[in-house]
């Protein structure tokens, strides 16, 4: 038996969520599901593949490699990556041994209701993952495609001659518009059965690693001059525009970009329900997504940070592609040994493409997202966003998620500032949602929890521990102030944006919501 499925009522029909076939047999007042096994159903690689591309290391490396030079340069972001990559593996098992005990698309909202259960907050608990959850996916969407648009930016000024050559610099207002191009074409993509979602997920995963490999190689090995060992591994760049001079808060900010990259792996939770053996597939899925992207992230930092010459050079708004670093690292690199940058361009393609498919990935998991909530009716109109098309694909989820993404975008046609306030939720947020069952598993939870056939076994608590106690730092750290003096226009408005939200769906708890959300609702039971 099939749990939080959308079983139509026909006589014979197609689950959108496990992709089966069922032969409806009423006998006894029962309805007898008979289930046979369609190749839609995900198995582990097209699960694993999903969450790869959301990861992508080419999209959040590529865009904030200015950040991590600013910040502390080649140490930061040598030393910072494996850091952030081992206590965000902590977080993923705290979170692949739940997966394993509750493989559901509602992912991390159900687990926090079925954790608190016994003690009657199940309901509240669910609603404050859930609403975390979903408004943090958004955001990933949102910074994703519209770090895409900004990328696109570039490559047009490169390709026309360059900031320094009469190249074409697009406005604010075209940026938006290629946005809204990207998000309109995720949406499309997303409309198509789950068939076609497999095979570009698969796709998307190959092209991640294949194109990593080829950047980390290619840029070095064409640069005519080539950082030194000792600049990669001990050069802590101190000299930023901020007004920061303390190395330790400067190494600490330079965890931006390892962080940041490092979030969407629940989208193998959101998955679980379209993947075969599940509670098995799914935390698997999450490891393998996590541990390949960190080893693979790595090496492409290493391969990059070798064609870096000038730190300041790469920073300034005032070369060919600028200010935008990675860019002007591949530009010069080509430019340097062919005397002309093309080269360099093509491997912003290649980039373009990976944070392409990285987009199309998080509106797949957003989607899903949206469906589990609104069926348990947690949103506004659940009725409307739970309704599937012909396909079985959840339509009306789909291009609710890309609406707001581009609505989520539109701040940044009156302030970067508050744009930045509003994409930060995407990794606070997000990993906030990811602590919240966690601490529920290793407190409320802790006697009566029982896992699946994934499990840490009598490390599970120690784990879970370390993974909230993780979440909490982040938070913390990524809520300081990055620019000195501070002030209205310098100001971190991260914890405003967070504190915001959990301002809103506290509110929304207490004045209604808590009257009638009953928490996950379970369609059949066996």
């Amino acid at each position: 038996l099939h749990f939080n499925c959308c079983v139509s009522r026909r006589s014979r029909s197609t689950c959108f969520i496990c992709f089966c076939v069922f032969i409806d047999a009423k006998k006894k007042n029962r309805a007898i599901l008979t289930c046979f096994l369609l190749p839609p159903l995900l198995r582990l690689l097209s699960n694993f593949s999903v969450t790869f591309s959301i990861i992508s290391v080419l999209t959040g490396i590529t865009t904030l490699y200015g950040t991590g030079l600013e910040f502390g340069g080649p140490v930061a972001m040598v030393y910072g990556w494996p850091i952030a990559g081992t206590f965000t593996i902590i977080v993923g098992l705290a979170m692949a041994e739940i997966c394993s005990a509750y493989p559901t698309s509602g992912g991390l909202y159900f687990w926090s209701a079925r954790l608190c259960s016994e003690r009657r907050w199940g309901p509240f608990a669910s609603w404050l993952t859930g609403w975390f959850n979903i408004v943090g996916q958004w955001a990933v969407t949102t910074s994703v495609d519209f770090s895409l648009a900004q990328l696109i930016q570039v490559i047009i000024l490169l390709s026309t001659g360059g900031n320094n050559g009469g190249g074409y610099l697009a406005s604010k207002y075209v940026v938006i518009a290629f946005h809204a191009a990207i998000l309109l074409s995720h949406a499309l993509i997303n409309s198509l059965p789950i068939s076609w979602l497999s095979f570009f997920g698969q796709f998307a995963a190959a092209w991640n690693m294949l194109g990593v490999f080829v950047l980390m190689i290619a840029v070095p090995a064409v640069a005519t001059e080539r950082a030194s060992a000792k600049f990669v591994f001990t050069h802590l760049n101190t000299d930023n525009s901020a007004g920061i001079h303390n190395n330790l808060y400067i190494f600490v900010l330079g965890l931006l970009m390892s962080q940041y990259t490092l979030t969407g792996y629940d989208a193998s939770a959101h998955m679980t329900e379209e993947t075969k053996n599940a509670d098995k597939n799914g935390p698997i899925g999450i490891i393998s997504a996590i541990s390949i992207s960190i080893v693979v992230g790595w090496g492409y930092i290493l391969g990059i940070t070798f064609a870096v010459k000038e730190i300041p050079y790469l920073l300034s708004p005032d070369n060919e592609a600028g200010g935008y670093a990675i860019a002007e690292v591949f530009y010069l690199a080509f430019k340097s040994r062919y005397g002309s940058g093309v080269g360099g361009i093509v491997c912003l393609g290649i980039v373009a493409v990976a944070i392409y498919f990285c987009g199309m990935s998080s509106v797949t998991s957003n989607s899903r997202m949206v469906y589990a909530f609104s069926r348990d009716g947690a949103m506004p109109l659940s009725p409307v966003w739970h309704k599937v098309n012909k396909h079985e694909v959840p339509i009306n989820a789909v291009w609710l998620s890309a609406f707001v993404s581009l609505c989520m975008a539109l701040p940044s046609l009156g302030s970067l500032v508050a744009f930045q306030a509003m994409v930060s939720i995407a990794t606070i947020g997000l990993y906030i949602a990811y602590a919240l069952p966690i601490f529920f598993r290793v407190t409320l939870a802790r006697k009566h929890f029982v896992p699946g056939p994934f499990n840490l076994g009598r490390y599970g608590v120690l784990v879970g521990w370390v993974a909230v106690l993780w979440v909490v730092t982040i938070t913390v750290l990524f809520s300081l102030p990055v620019t000195y003096p501070v002030t209205k226009d310098t100001l971190n408005y991260t914890p405003v944006a967070v504190g915001g939200l959990f301002i809103l769906v506290l509110t929304s708890w207490v004045v209604s919501a808590r009257h009638w959300f009953k928490g996950p609702v379970t369609n059949l039971s066996g």
